[in-house]
């Protein structure tokens, strides 16, 4: 009897217990999707270097035309696939090729977020660079953020982050596919996180 009351009791303190998660999660996942970037930080500001991350629609454009600005000496695009040059990459984005040769690098090693981060730094600690303006899309900002401030510490980090189309951010809830890209960007954002909470605490 005893052993059936306890039983119960652990269902009853588990489902709570997942209750009170599950409630956390939905709390902090309405926080993260309300508090999305909706415009681009210090627009202006010139910095050492761009650095891209593929993965979405508008970000190489982006990047290419504040090169294009003359707002960073290089621009840095991380993530690209093996066999594409700097060359094809231009032709692809229907781009001006005028300027590749010398101020385009390709990152090749990457292949998520956190590989992003650790390939950019590493090109970053080569060049000598201190400050970076970062693109990617809005939604995955967040995310990238905690990656490349973990990886590159001692770098000033400015979000670029693009709005594509049918990434429906500022009214998210209506729109199923928007909802579960937001919902599985800040999981993927609080592991991130708890992965790389000890740099983070003790950067400067």
């Amino acid at each position: 009897m005893r052993s059936s009351r306890r039983r119960t009791s652990r269902r009853l303190w588990l489902s709570a217990g997942l209750i009170v998660a599950g409630g956390l999660w939905l709390v902090g996942f309405v926080i993260f999707a309300v508090s999305l970037p909706t415009d681009i930080e210090s627009p202006e500001r010139k910095t050492d270097a761009i650095a891209v991350l593929t993965g979405g629609s508008l970000r190489l454009e982006s990047g290419l035309q504040l090169l294009e600005e003359e707002r960073a000496r290089k621009l840095f695009v991380s993530g690209v696939h093996r066999g594409i040059d700097v060359e094809e990459l231009l032709r692809v984005s229907l781009q001006n090729p005028s300027r590749a040769d010398c101020c385009i690098v390709l990152g090749y090693e990457a292949d998520d977020t956190a590989g992003n981060a650790q390939e950019t730094a590493e090109w970053m600690k080569k060049e000598g660079y201190r400050s970076l303006r970062l693109v990617t899309a809005a939604y995955h900002m967040p995310r990238s953020l905690v990656e490349f401030q973990a990886a590159m510490p001692d770098v000033e980090i400015i979000a670029h982050p693009v709005f594509p189309d049918h990434v429906k951010s500022s009214s998210w809830y209506r729109y199923p596919g928007t909802a579960l890209l937001l919902a599985g960007e800040y999981t993927k954002t609080l592991l991130a996180f708890i992965r790389n909470v000890d740099e983070l605490v003790t950067a400067p």
